[in-house]
């Protein structure tokens, strides 16, 4: 069977797997930057990890707008505090993957993302597909038909998220069998 991650003219067309990005990335962080082992996430452009902070400690009478703002403060802190390290290790990762690497950091509700790629992808749309798009950048909820295209992902996403995570599962049990198989 032809390797999938190579084209006609020998060159690379996909990067090479990640299977143990997230033990390696466990493994590279050092010990105390998060409340266990970050959250990785892996696709073909990108790799995301994330890490919990400890919460900070707040008055009793602590409005919910005071916790996000502690919160944003030691997302804050721990971004300045780590960024040549994080720099460093993100070449490391991006040399082994073959992918981009984002860093974020979460503490208590809030999350936030430092940077990550926002790749372009390409579709054809009918005319029906179409009008959905201009509908929403008539209507103001999207600027352009790529952000009411973005807009719609992300709203399938919110909604069908058992489903999407089941349909994974499912494709992470046919990679796995890929592997098992015999080769040629």
């Amino acid at each position: 069977m032809r390797d999938r991650r190579w084209d006609v003219a020998g060159g690379r067309n996909e990067p090479p797997p990640a299977d143990d990005a997230a033990a390696w990335i466990t493994g590279a962080v050092p010990d105390g930057w998060f409340n266990g082992p970050p959250r990785v996430v892996v696709d073909r452009e990108e790799i995301i990890i994330v890490g919990r902070l400890p919460e900070p400690e707040l008055a009793a009478e602590a409005t919910p707008a005071d916790r996000a703002a502690a919160e944003a403060g030691r997302i804050n802190q721990h971004r300045e505090e780590t960024r040549d390290r994080r720099i460093g290790i993100a070449r490391q990762i991006e040399h082994r993957y073959r992918r981009k690497v984002a860093w974020g950091a979460a503490c208590g509700e809030t999350e936030e993302l430092f940077t990550n790629v926002s790749a372009p992808v390409m579709t054809r749309l009918r005319q029906p597909e179409r009008r959905v798009l201009d509908t929403l950048v008539d209507a103001g909820v999207a600027r352009s038909r790529s952000e009411a295209l973005a807009w719609c992902v992300r709203l399938v996403g919110q909604h069908a998220q058992e489903w999407l995570g089941e349909l994974r599962t499912a494709m992470g049990t046919v990679e796995d069998l890929r592997r098992r198989g015999p080769t040629t």
